[in-house]
């Protein structure tokens, strides 16, 4: 059935229709700003704000945290002022009886003495917060950690709220114990269908991923993390090692991008080997597995959270990032402690740029002796000694360009030179 148009309501001969002249405007705006100062018509919902009644607004004390000292200051300049009055008037009594009998009595002795002990009663009310707070205790674990000036790399930001200075240190110390739950060890054993060489494909491929898609360094790392701990869980069979590998980028550049590649962007790379229904599917199974903990500590920002400790530059930070990227190809290296493994490649990276070895502010940061590092570093430089693979070269075309300084076609530093600053 159609519906019925509203007429509009005609204009009758005898009725005149105002001019809208600039007088008639502002008495209509007038008229407007009346109505809405004025209580709702019949039937119509109360006119308010996002957090307060408009027309309850003279009723409604807001408390403005800017605004708490400067009441406190007055509160505190009646009590005085009034406390100065009672003074005044006890003096003045005082004074008036004194002159009259010459001696003062014992009623108003009394009354003196208990005026005396309310004014002290009020001082001590109005002593300042700040001794109060002072007086507790803070727990141990709530005190701030006492760091030496001489190791202290954070107060040159303290303006910069986004390097979070007052805590920094604490975050990272933190992201070190967190490693100890995230702890793997060599799973090819337990999957029948996948081997070494399997895995280095899937990784180099990973890589160029990254580059096509102008991914952060994080997310290659995060998901490389990821396809470890679900392949350490859950046997696969190879036909489907591309879809977890794809499938962990996706939720890695949803954890870490600003704005992540979508599904059909993972589908397409992956020549559409696989369904949209499948790639959702692996990645329920993979957060699953993972119950869904996937704030995994990675070597990249240990890695430059520690060059920050020596202020090294650029070009070092590089090469130590080209030795922390190599990392992820070696199954040996996959169950080393991302912090652990960060250190070791920024002192292969100091010792190659002749920069000096493994200072004390760098020991106080890390946590770790040159002793600790140095079974790491040998590992590092057998991998990076052994020739290259032709099929697997994604990682060293990409740090020997330009942008990266061509830290990849640098010469490997020798393994006596590294024997040496092991033993300073």
């Amino acid at each position: 059935m159609p519906i019925p148009r509203v007429r509009k309501p005609a204009v009758t001969a005898g009725s005149k229709i105002p001019k809208l002249t600039a007088t008639t405007s502002e008495n209509q705006e007038e008229g407007t700003q009346a109505k809405r100062s004025s209580s709702p018509p019949h039937g119509a919902p109360k006119k308010r704000t996002a957090f307060i009644d408009i027309t309850n607004a003279h009723k409604v004390q807001l408390s403005i945290p800017g605004r708490k000292k400067d009441a406190a200051k007055k509160q505190a300049k009646k009590t005085s002022s009034a406390t100065v009055s009672t003074k005044n008037q006890a003096n003045l009594k005082k004074s008036l009886s004194t002159s009259s009998e010459g001696t003062p009595s014992e009623k108003e002795k009394t009354d003196a003495e208990e005026e005396e002990r309310e004014e002290e009663a009020q001082s001590d009310a109005a002593a300042p917060v700040e001794e109060l707070v002072a007086a507790v205790e803070v727990p141990e674990h709530l005190r701030k950690q006492h760091i030496p000036e001489e190791f202290d790399i954070d107060s040159e930001n303290s303006e910069d709220c986004y390097m979070c200075p007052e805590y920094a240190k604490d975050i990272f110390d933190y992201l070190k114990q967190r490693e100890e739950k995230f702890v793997l060890c060599d799973y090819m054993p337990t999957q029948p269908s996948l081997n070494l060489e399997m895995r280095s494909i899937l990784i180099d491929w990973l890589v160029e991923v990254q580059e096509n898609f102008e991914l952060y360094h994080e997310t290659l790392y995060l998901a490389v993390k990821m396809t470890d701990h679900y392949l350490a869980q859950t046997p696969v069979h190879r036909e489907m090692l591309q879809l977890i590998g794809s499938t962990a980028m996706l939720i890695a550049s949803k954890f870490e991008e600003r704005s992540p590649p979508c599904v059909d962007d993972f589908l397409y790379i992956c020549d559409d080997a696989y369904k949209r229904e499948e790639l959702i599917s692996t990645e329920a199974n993979i957060l699953q597995a993972l119950r869904f903990d996937i704030n995994i500590p990675i070597p990249y920002r240990f890695l430059r959270r520690y060059a920050k400790c020596v202020s090294a530059g650029m070009d070092t930070l590089t090469l130590a990032r080209y030795f922390c990227e190599m990392s992820l190809m070696e199954m040996e290296l996959v169950t080393e402690r991302g912090s652990l493994l960060a250190s070791a490649c920024l002192l292969m990276a100091l010792v190659t740029k002749e920069l000096g070895g493994w200072s004390p502010i760098l020991q106080f940061h890390s946590g770790y002796q040159t002793s600790d590092l140095a079974p790491v570093v040998r590992k590092l430089h057998v991998m990076l000694s052994a020739p290259p693979d032709d099929k697997l070269r994604a990682i060293r075309n990409k740090y020997a360009h330009k942008v990266f300084f061509e830290v990849a076609s640098l010469p490997l530093v020798d393994i006596d030179v590294l024997e040496k600053a092991f033993s300073q």
